[in-house]
């Protein structure tokens, strides 16, 4: 017979990992859900018209999780490039090799190098991590694209939904990079303290959308990496941009934004910013001077 302190030490670990597992988040769903068959890609092939693709509201929200908490002029560019979904790999590499340059270097980068993207994929081209998430997961980006062709409301929605739990057990809050505005049911702004610096949030689904276990450190659960300043960024879709919850709206350079599943081939969003672009862009020879983080001596770089 065991002695009675082992018993009891016994039984006292089986009762604690037992409400552990009771309070721990669900496990992070892999997407797509399994046995759930991918939606048609899109444009569709010449002389076919395929149907707009249903997503229901559960696949929605767990959709749109990932990114719910992006300040709202931030998630306007991430929906909006997202409908172009097979143009965000090119972009994704086009950043990554240009992270290294500095705001108006890159700015002027984006504006020689003639990219032939639309201007909320070229809006995104200063967060490398959130172009690498999208392209990282191409079946989830051309989802949430053809979601938000589909069905935008139910997208914005979703995301309300996701924004009220994590509100409701004070994930989200305001803080030095972000106002959170709770204005309505339904019409929950995240709003940049300062409107010319954007701050990407980091923080893991299954746990910011979920109560909270006892004794859990709610406010180390969003973190926020360097703020990247747009101004310099405006003529490549970083004008006037905002959200319409109440009526579904996405205002991207102070205009609606009406890319739809019908017209998703011919639509064309007005920018007031026109780039010139050269029929055969030549080459850009500039001059970087590269530091490496340990102190010696920089290297330049020509390209």
């Amino acid at each position: 017979m065991k002695p009675f302190s082992a018993v009891l030490l016994l039984a006292v670990s089986v009762c604690v990992n037992t409400v552990m597992a009771q309070n721990a988040p669900p496990p992070p769903p892999n997407y797509p859900p399994q046995g759930q068959q991918q939606p048609p890609y899109y444009p569709p092939p010449q002389g076919q018209q395929q149907q707009a693709p249903y997503y229901p509201p559960q696949q929605l929200e767990q959709m749109v999780a990932q990114i719910a908490l992006y300040p709202d002029p931030l998630l306007a560019q991430v929906l909006t490039a997202s409908t172009f979904w097979n143009q965000i790999p090119d972009a994704a590499g086009w950043a990554r090799a240009h992270s290294y340059l500095p705001p108006d270097q890159l700015s002027r980068a984006i504006s020689e190098d003639a990219l032939p993207w639309d201007p909320s994929v070229l809006a995104l081209l200063p967060f490398p991590s959130v172009l690498d998430i999208m392209g990282g997961n191409m079946a989830w980006t051309q989802d949430l694209g053809n979601a938000v062709l589909s069905n935008r409301a139910a997208v914005m929605d979703a995301i309300q939904d996701q924004r009220s739990r994590a509100l409701s057990y004070g994930y989200l809050r305001t803080t030095p990079q972000y106002r959170v505005v709770n204005a309505a049911p339904g019409d929950i702004e995240i709003l940049p303290v300062n409107p010319a610096l954007i701050y990407v949030p980091y923080y893991d689904p299954t746990v910011v959308f979920y109560r909270p276990r006892p004794g859990f450190f709610i406010g180390g659960a969003i973190t926020f990496g360097p703020g990247i300043g747009i101004g310099v960024f405006a003529p490549f879709g970083w004008g006037g941009i905002s959200f319409g919850w109440r009526t579904h709206a996405i205002v991207v350079n102070n205009r609606p934004w009406e890319r739809t599943w019908v017209n998703r081939g011919t639509y064309v969003h007005p920018y007031v910013y026109q780039r010139p672009r050269a029929a055969t862009p030549a080459p850009r020879m500039e001059h970087h001077e590269l530091r490496d983080w340990h102190g010696e001596r920089g290297r330049d770089e020509r390209r």
